[in-house]
């Protein structure tokens, strides 16, 4: 039993090793690059940089919508694996095809990003809903951090061999670099596949009470989905975290996909911010673990509010800074706390959500996530397109949409202040013991 319980912890982390590479080496890294330098070449930075803002906000809305109809579907047909191959195989199949667009043609460029981008925030979606499945309710936070470092181990390493190829393309055989970033998306592509296998293999997902067919899975899905939107009153806690986490992982994500791209219309160097974005990866694999360790030992909520604090630093700084070091030192600091944040955000909702009904929440969880994907971009390339507009730099339009980022981890943190854990799981135990007085 311990043997297949390491083995299913293990499998189920390892998809945040597969799945990385795609945040890291298309989203984080060469996408922004090469959609402003390649698809959109010719283009207005500013210009770009709202294409980019909007993809990502079209991404996130569609994946929002989705996602509480699609959790309360596979919990009532136990078919989050199911759920999660098919997101998976979308976003593989996608970014595979990023290799086939051409200079200047960044409409399908866009297109196919959106897609992509759908397959791997849907499969989050099912992904996180197995911890509940894989590790007991004591081990969650260090089962959570363990993803997200193995995530950036495995994306980090693919990032550097794909910057190498592109630093060096002649040793690859590449005729230039704009040729090895196109292969880097078919070796994400392989690497997403390959290293997906695990969690399928080893993760053996709870075989319902009844079979049901596809189309009784999704009746009761969409039932159960109103009866949460009924019951969630009374789970006042978990509304709370969930407006809190809207906010700040708002701010997260955003700094996460516009960071490259703020970074270049600032004029810095490509080069430097990729060498950037794998310290960040480097940093973040023995950082996330420790965060892990540290949510166990001073409690998780007080962790991710020192993220959240380091953040808002981030923010802040990051809309002053002026030369290659300081975004190098921002670029560690983030890797100290990025990873820490999602795990212990993940591993807290999971305490206090109901076990039965983790695909579901976890719908409103991403959903959430998602919207907050939404504001981000479009708030930053919004503020951007506006100082613009009233007759600034490119320069200072970009930095004071950064700066604009701060403030969703202000309120997110105000939110966070009055969220109680133990509230939050008197609450569900209430709504366990009311459920099982009304079977009787």
């Amino acid at each position: 039993m311990q043997s297949r319980d390491r083995k299913a912890v293990f499998g189920w982390a390892l998809y945040d090793w597969a799945n990385s590479a795609f945040a890291t080496t298309v989203m984080a890294g060469f996408f922004p690059v090469f959609f402003n330098q390649f698809w959109s070449s010719g283009v207005d930075t500013t210009v770009s940089t709202a294409r980019l803002g909007l993809a990502n906000s079209i991404a996130g809305v569609t994946v929002a919508v989705l996602a509480p109809f699609l959790g309360a579907i596979a919990d009532k047909g136990t078919a989050k694996k199911k759920f999660l191959m098919f997101f998976a195989c979308t976003g593989i199949v996608m970014t595979l095809s990023l290799y086939m667009v051409s200079r200047g043609q960044w409409l399908p460029a866009i297109v196919l990003y959106i897609l992509a981008t759908i397959g791997f925030s849907g499969g989050n979606i099912f992904y996180d809903s197995l911890i509940t499945i894989v590790a007991p309710e004591k081990r969650l936070d260090s089962v959570s951090s363990l993803g997200l470092s193995l995530g950036y181990l495995g994306g980090g390493l693919l990032f550097a061999l794909n910057v190498w190829m592109t630093l060096s393309p002649g040793v690859f055989g590449f005729a230039d670099a704009a040729e090895a970033v196109r292969f880097s998306f078919l070796t994400v592509g392989a690497w997403w596949a390959v290293f997906s296998v695990p969690v399928f293999v080893f993760v053996r997902e709870p075989e319902g009470r009844v079979k049901i067919s596809a189309l009784k899975a999704v009746r009761a899905g969409l039932i159960q989905l109103r009866d949460t939107f009924r019951e969630v009153r009374h789970l006042k806690t978990v509304f709370l975290f969930l407006a809190a986490y809207w906010l700040y992982i708002d701010g997260v994500d955003t700094i996460v996909r516009m960071a490259v791209d703020y970074g270049i219309s600032i004029g810095f160097e490509p080069e430097d911010l990729i060498r950037a974005l794998l310290i960040t990866q480097f940093v973040g694999f023995p950082a996330a673990i420790g965060f892990g360790y540290i949510g166990e030992r001073i409690g998780t909520k007080r962790a991710i509010f020192i993220a959240i604090i380091v953040y808002l630093f981030i923010s802040v700084r990051g809309a002053f800074m002026q030369d290659k070091r300081e975004f190098y030192m921002l670029a560690v600091i983030i890797g100290l706390v990025q990873g820490g944040v999602q795990a212990l955000s993940r591993s807290f909702y999971a305490r206090i959500i109901p076990a039965d009904k983790s695909a579901e929440y976890f719908g409103f969880y991403n959903m959430l996530g998602k919207f907050a994907v939404v504001m981000g971009p479009a708030v930053m390339g919004g503020i951007g397109l506006l100082v613009r507009s009233m007759g600034y730099s490119s320069n200072i339009a970009s930095r004071a949409g950064i700066f604009s980022i701060a403030l969703f981890f202000i309120a997110g943190g105000i939110l966070l202040y009055f969220v109680d854990e133990q509230k939050g799981r008197e609450e569900v135990r209430y709504l366990e013991n009311r459920g099982s007085g009304d079977s009787a």
